[in-house]
């Protein structure tokens, strides 16, 4: 559901997207938050020689970084709850060549302490979708308690 056919979900989007573009490390790697619904959520990021290892493909570091946030973003999204990374595991399925990396998340059940989310890593190349890595992950969900004693630096 989107924020126009779930009108309780517009304050957490709205949160969500504030936390998410005061995060220093989407700003440096280029990462942008491409789209964001109840349970799902896509991160993309454009080619860039520094985002790139000694052969010219993506880093796996970027990878991994875009399963790690968008994870946790799609937790979040689906009771509105603060959340953290708790494990991940990461598969590399082929190269990551190409113009553009897009991360897509889905929460597969979305619990009260710990949700599980699934996420698939595209690579674009000459406009086409290669499957290039997927992953599944334990968040962390966390009452605003435990979230207020996380001190920003910020």
């Amino acid at each position: 559901m989107s924020e126009q056919t779930d009108p309780d979900f517009a304050p957490i989007a709205m949160r969500i997207r504030a936390n998410v573009g005061r995060q220093g490390f989407m700003g440096h790697v280029g990462a942008e938050l491409a789209e964001l619904s109840r349970g799902t959520c896509t991160l993309a990021v454009d080619r860039r020689p520094e985002l790139l290892q000694q052969h010219g493909l993506f880093h796996g570091g970027v990878t991994a970084f875009l399963v790690d946030n968008a994870t946790t973003i799609a937790a979040a999204t689906s009771r509105g709850q603060p959340a953290l990374t708790a494990e991940y595991k990461l598969n590399l399925l082929s190269p990551a060549s190409g113009d553009r990396l897009i991360c897509r998340a889905r929460v597969i059940k979305p619990g009260r302490q710990v949700a599980v989310v699934a996420a698939d890593v595209f690579c674009v190349i000459d406009g086409r979708e290669k499957h290039t890595a997927t992953a599944l992950a334990s968040i962390a969900m966390l009452d605003e308690e435990a979230a207020a004693r996380i001190q920003s630096p910020a």
